[in-house]
């Protein structure tokens, strides 16, 4: 598997991107390769980057089990990038980390709580193709989490879908921003999941 995006880098130029440049450079200490793909299509750039800030903003999820969820469905589809900034962002933003390492292996691991491991399945079930989410599951859930918690849940999963499908398809991969701040490797999975029927 090559390491390589499937579309070379653009220079990151113009007055937009002297400010994304200073920005991302601020946030990461370089400009992310992944960022240079996508500005090929500025409007799609800029407009998936607006969603994006969007879903951030939403607060009726807790945001570890926010967190904890998109990572289970950057995990399920194979996005590393997806993988290793989620990890990244649950260190910056103090949330816990070591549940964030362990999503991976979710299915193997102890450190997750009960209502961790619906969140994390049903990320996962909503990731197959087709989803594969049950109405007991999704019954648990409105119970634990309200209704606009699971809409939440649904909404910023269905995002992570769009971004670590897309990722995946250009051959956007991790660029080791977990790395950069001292990190352990997130964990390996234990054993593949099947896809569901």
């Amino acid at each position: 598997m090559s390491t390589t995006a499937r579309i070379p880098s653009a220079d990151v130029s113009g007055p937009k991107g002297w400010l994304l440049r200073t920005m991302t450079k601020r946030m990461f200490g370089r400009t992310p390769e992944s960022i240079g793909v996508m500005w090929h299509h500025q409007k799609v750039f800029s407009g998936l980057a607006g969603v994006g800030r969007k879903v951030e903003s939403w607060d009726e999820l807790d945001k570890n089990l926010a967190s904890l969820a998109t990572m289970a469905a950057a995990a399920r589809i194979g996005c590393s990038w997806c993988l290793d900034f989620g990890y990244f962002m649950a260190h910056n933003k103090g949330l816990d980390e070591t549940k964030a390492r362990e999503v991976p292996r979710w299915r193997g691991s102890d450190v997750f709580t009960p209502l961790e491991r619906r969140v994390l399945e049903y990320a996962e079930g909503m990731s197959e193709t087709p989803p594969a989410v049950t109405d007991e599951l999704s019954a648990e859930l409105l119970e634990e989490l309200g209704a606009a918690g699971l809409i939440e849940l649904t909404a910023r999963v269905g995002f992570m879908n769009l971004s670590s499908r897309s990722n995946v398809a250009l051959g956007i991969h991790s660029e080791e921003f977990a790395d950069a701040c001292g990190l352990p490797p997130l964990a390996a999975p234990d054993v593949a999941v099947p896809s569901q029927p």
